[in-house]
């Protein structure tokens, strides 16, 4: 709930493939195991997903109120981590004699991203302001907590360069590099990483919003709502855009219920929420961490692999629906 699904699913799903030794029978439930628990812990939280965070930006559900949903997505993922366990090879993985240090600045960085969170959540709650500007705020302090780092690396070696002469400093950077500190860690350099954002997901993101959009602006969201919610009811209607998700992809269809505008109460919203979240994980598919993770091991982790769970990750669906039906029975 604090890092959003796509982060920890990749890294998750790295550990994961880490300690495997290549063991297909291993990875393949693991792997779906990571997804569906990066959902479902997404889904009671408005950071935790692209939709959760669309609901809580709307107005449909306040922050304290994604509480509701943290049993329905416990029992989402547990169900299907209780049927997966029995078919996980019962092996240990070698215990690894590298030592692991943090690069300086590391916990830094720790602290601006959870007082980030914490400035969104303030803009939104207290000062009623958008809460990207929190965000962006906090992109902001990283951005001068990165030149720090990149300056200070800089005037170290220029006074190793000064202490040394020309074959100190010679030395100097054969120990240390270009971009490591005096002990020789790397350090990080957030502007180099700024320029690897995918900007072609962004401008796909934006084309599908736009035309979901624009099927707003001439009526068919209109006409699908009064046919769907006016026709099967709120509940039932919730519970088909979920799995719905998982064929289209939960952010746009998200977005489409926005724009319909249905008139529901806080407990369909909640579980709009949750199914939306929570049933991207039937395939490989539907969902942006579901995707992440079929990049990390191309070979044993596919499409058709991950089906031979969908049984498994439907009964979690299924019974987190169950469980949103019993948590939320006095909101009704």
């Amino acid at each position: 709930p604090l890092a959003d699904n796509l982060t920890s699913a990749l890294l998750m799903s790295t550990v994961a493939l880490a300690v495997s030794n290549g063991n297909r029978a291993f990875i393949v439930p693991a792997f779906v195991n990571i997804i569906v628990a990066a959902n479902a812990g997404g889904a009671w939280s408005p950071f935790g997903d692209i939709t959760t965070l669309m609901v809580w930006t709307a107005g449909k559900v306040e922050t304290q109120q994604f509480v509701y949903l943290m049993i329905p997505s416990v029992v989402n993922w547990i169900i299907p981590a209780l049927i997966m366990y029995p078919f996980v090879p019962d092996e240990h993985p070698e215990k690894g004699d590298e030592e692991v240090k943090l690069k300086p600045g590391a916990k830094g960085i720790i602290v601006l991203g959870i007082s980030t969170i914490a400035t969104a959540v303030s803009f939104h709650q207290f000062l009623h302001l958008p809460p990207f500007l929190g965000m962006m705020l906090g992109l902001g302090l990283l951005m001068f907590w990165g030149f720090y780092l990149k300056t200070s690396g800089r005037r170290h070696r220029q006074k190793g360069k000064a202490s040394t002469g020309n074959m100190g400093a010679s030395e100097n950077r054969r120990e240390t590099g270009a971009g490591n500190d005096r002990r020789g860690q790397t350090r990080f350099d957030f502007f180099t990483k700024v320029e690897g954002v995918e900007f072609d997901t962004l401008l796909f993101f934006f084309g599908v919003l736009t035309a979901v959009g624009a099927l707003q602006y001439i009526g068919y969201l209109a006409i699908v709502s009064e046919n769907m919610y006016g026709t099967l009811g709120p509940t039932i209607s919730n519970v088909l855009v979920g799995v719905l998700s998982a064929i289209v992809d939960n952010i746009p269809v998200m977005f489409a219920v926005l724009k319909m505008e249905p008139t529901m109460g806080l407990d369909q919203w909640l579980l709009i929420t949750l199914t939306t979240g929570t049933g991207g994980s039937l395939l490989s598919v539907g969902s942006a961490a579901g995707v992440a993770v079929m990049g990390v091991d191309r070979k044993n982790y596919t499409f058709i692999s991950h089906l031979k769970w969908v049984p498994a990750i439907a009964a979690g669906y299924v019974a987190s629906i169950g469980a949103w039906w019993l948590v939320t029975m006095g909101l009704r």
